[in-house]
Order: C-alpha cells, then sequence, then structure tokens
C-alpha cells in the first residue's frame, strides 16, 4: 500500500511511530511521513537537524517531508505555539509538498496535540484519501490533569475540536480500551473505534542478555529502581521523591532516572533541597537503542502517573518496554497500567501518588531473593509476548488499513 504517515514527533526524535513507519517499510508498504523539525525533549531544534537538514530526508527507506515550525521552547506559551505552527505550517504546506502524490491511507500518530491530525483531515478532504487516528494521548482531559488547562470556557473549545477530529477520522485506534467511553463521549459512537495497543521496540525483541550499561557500573553493589522516558508533570516524580526520602536511610537502595523532559530542571532541584544527592541519580537522556542494556543492569523498573482519571485509562507506552525487558516492574499508577503489571504477575503496583506503598514495594521487592525477581521478570516478558506482540499487532494495522481503504474505495 502506499501509505502517508502524519506525526509532529519523528526520527531523531524517539517515539514508537519511528519503528512503526520502519516495519511497515519492510514489509513492503510505500510510506512518506509528513513531521516537522525535530526539538523534543530538549525544547530546541536539534543543532545537527539545523546543521545539516537533508541528511534527515529520509528513515530507513521512508522518505520523510518537514514542515517549518516553532520549538517547544520551555514554557507553556512556546509549547501552545508549537502545536499551532506545526497545524498551521502542515496544513498549508503539506498539500503543496504532497501535491503529486496519492496513498491508500493516511495514519496520525496521536500523542499530544489533537492538532497534529488537521493537516491529515484536510489532505483527507482535498485527496479523498481515508485517515486512521492512533490515540495515544486523551484531549481535552490530559490537559486539565496536568493542569496546563484550567479555563472550563478553554476545555470545551479544545473538546469541541476533539469532536470535529474524532468525527472526520475513518478508523479511530484506541491504545487502551479504557479510552473507548472518552472517544464515544467526542466521536459520537465506537462504530469506527478498534483496540490497537502498543508494543515493544524492535530493540528489545533480542533474546540474548544486553550486557549492562557501563553507566550504572557505580551502583552495581546496590538495589537499583530505573525509570526510563519522559520527565514530565504526568509522571509524577516528586511522589517518587517522596519515596526515595522514606528510604534514605537505606544506602543499598538507589533511583536512577534516564530521560529528560519539561519538569526535569525542576525535579533536579527538588533533588537538591531534599538533599538525596546519593539516593536518586539524574543520569540523562540516551538514545533508545541503549535502552536495553540500561534495562539490563537494574534490579526493578519504575513506571509512575499522576492521579487522575485520564491517567488511569492509559497503558504507559514504557510498560510493554518493561514487559519485553523481563526485569521486575514497579508501578505507582492506577487502572489500566497497573492492571497490565499485575495481571503479568510482573511487579508490584500501588496506587498514583502514594509515595509511601511505592516505598513499601521497593523494600518488598530488594527484600526478594533473586530467584523470585528472575521469575517475576519472566512472567512478565512471557506475558507481554503474548498480549503485546509486535508482528500480530502490525499484521492486525494492515488489516485496519486496508479495511479504510477499501471503504474509501466504495464510497461514491
Amino acid at each position: 500500500m502506499r501509505l502517508l504517515v502524519v506525526s509532529q514527533y519523528f526520527w531523531p526524535e524517539s517515539f514508537r511511530v519511528n519503528d512503526l513507519v520502519a516495519e511497515l517499510v519492510a514489509r513492503g508498504h510505500q510510506v512518506t511521513v509528513l513531521t516537522g523539525a525535530p526539538n523534543y525533549p530538549e525544547g530546541e531544534v536539534l543543532p545537527e537537524f539545523k546543521q545539516h537538514p537533508e541528511r534527515f530526508g529520509s528513515y530507513q527507506g521512508a522518505r520523510v517531508l518537514r514542515v517549518p515550525m516553532l520549538a517547544r521552547g520551555h514554557t507553556r506559551t512556546r509549547l501552545a505555539l508549537n502545536y499551532a505552527s506545526f497545524a498551521v505550517s502542515g496544513a498549508l504546506l503539506g498539500p503543496w509538498l504532497l501535491r503529486d502524490t496519492r496513498w491508500d491511507a493516511i495514519f496520525v500518530f496521536q500523542t499530544s496535540p489533537i492538532t497534529a491530525a488537521l493537516p491529515a483531515l484536510l489532505l483527507r478532504k482535498l485527496k479523498g484519501t481515508p485517515v486512521l487516528l492512533w490515540v495515544l494521548d486523551l484531549w481535552p482531559e490530559s490537559l486539565s490533569a496536568v493542569g496546563a488547562v484550567r479555563d472550563p470556557r478553554l476545555l470545551d473549545a479544545v473538546g469541541r475540536l476533539v469532536s470535529f477530529t474524532y468525527r472526520r477520522c475513518d478508523l479511530i485506534l484506541a491504545q487502551s480500551r479504557a479510552f473507548f467511553a472518552n472517544i464515544e463521549r467526542w466521536a459520537g459512537s465506537t462504530e469506527r473505534v478498534r483496540y490497537f495497543p502498543g508494543w515493544a521496540e524492535a530493540v528489545f525483541a533480542d533474546d540474548r542478555p544486553a550486557d549492562p550499561a557501563p553507566e550504572l557500573s557505580p551502583f552495581r553493589d546496590q538495589f537499583t529502581v530505573l525509570f526510563a522516558g519522559n520527565v514530565g508533570e504526568a509522571q509524577d516524580l516528586p511522589a517518587v521523591l517522596d519515596a526515595a526520602e522514606r528510604l534514605r536511610a537505606r544506602a543499598d537502595i538507589v533511583w536512577l532516572i534516564v530521560g529528560d523532559g519539561r519538569a526535569a530542571p525542576a525535579l533536579r532541584a527538588d533533588v537538591e533541597r531534599r538533599g538525596l544527592q546519593e539516593r536518586v541519580r539524574l543520569l540523562g537522556r540516551f538514545p533508545l537503542e541503549r535502552m536495553p542494556s540500561f534495562f539490563a543492569g537494574a534490579d526493578a523498573l519504575l513506571v509512575s502517573l499522576k492521579a487522575d482519571p485520564t491517567f488511569a485509562s492509559t497503558i504507559p507506552g514504557k510498560v510493554q518496554s518493561y514487559l519485553a525487558a523481563g526485569v521486575p516492574i514497579l508501578g505507582m499508577l492506577d487502572g489500566e497500567g497497573g492492571r497490565v503489571i499485575l495481571e503479568a504477575g510482573a511487579g508490584l503496583v500501588g496506587p498514583a501518588g502514594d509515595g509511601r506503598a511505592l516505598a513499601d514495594n521497593a523494600l518488598a521487592l530488594a527484600s526478594m531473593r533473586r530467584k523470585q525477581r528472575v521469575a517475576m521478570g519472566a512472567r512478565g516478558k512471557a506475558y507481554g509476548a503474548r498480549e503485546f506482540d509486535r508482528s500480530v499487532l502490525i499484521d492486525r494495522l494492515e488489516g485496519y488499513l486496508a479495511e479504510a481503504a477499501e471503504h474509501a474505495r466504495s464510497r461514491p
């Protein structure tokens, strides 16, 4: 099939859409990506892209077209302008850049923001191409959950935009079954909604054990709890510091943060304010390809989300990667993500925002015999292979793409 992928985020930024595009090309599909200038999570366009943008015009055999946009920066105003600039630039320049091309389907990778789908909807109207929207973040609810937007009138306006978007998509793919009720609220029905969860990226597919990352060698004699990924408001890392503070006296337990994001400066300041520099280490951001080695060197992998109904309906993407790593998981989250971990028998889970429960679970895991933790990790790996198999899920996506394309061809 000839496929257009529309995503505000794309390689060299680390998102699951990169893995998806590579696999679709490997399966023989002709893929074009419409995206922006890479600036996540640093907030500024990557220097290597500024110097040599021509080196970023293809990825694993896919053609990559980039429209100009304002970088995220480090304020909410800049972030809002970043969202708006991609939508406007993609809608104005996208049809021109793609004027001589037709596709069987358009696939939209929708984390934040929902506005990233607008260029795809315009192309649908101009070319009659069906649009599939993969919903990984619920708007406007997630804006309210992290406190980004509090004005009810503005939230209502965003809700109308969400409704406008959902109702014009040919298929809506929900990363969690718990998303269905929310999508129905804005789309009017679930007739066009399909369940499509995430998977562990291809870098975790190698069954050979990875060598532990050398960056973890200073902690080899300690019990390491490792958090990997975006450091943002939604991850509620101050509550993780509450747990670390409760275990301050346990010099044998160390908390490692591998990643970066908008909340990282505040997190560093909070670590210093609490005097936790020896218990909590922020190691910075590393490429996705390095993650198997970091996971292999950890005794437990941490996933956390704020206490909010919107986040409770989400399965964080890192859960699938953690399961594939075969390392016990410590969860501080409600709802679907916690359910998956417990159902898999892959770790211990406490309520979102509950630092006391997280500290207790970390102690319980550290007190287990190594044999018990190995068995826990193996159960998680088996569950992940059964429920979130990459090949099976992308087979399913190919079916959805073909379904939408066939339906579009049959329209008058």
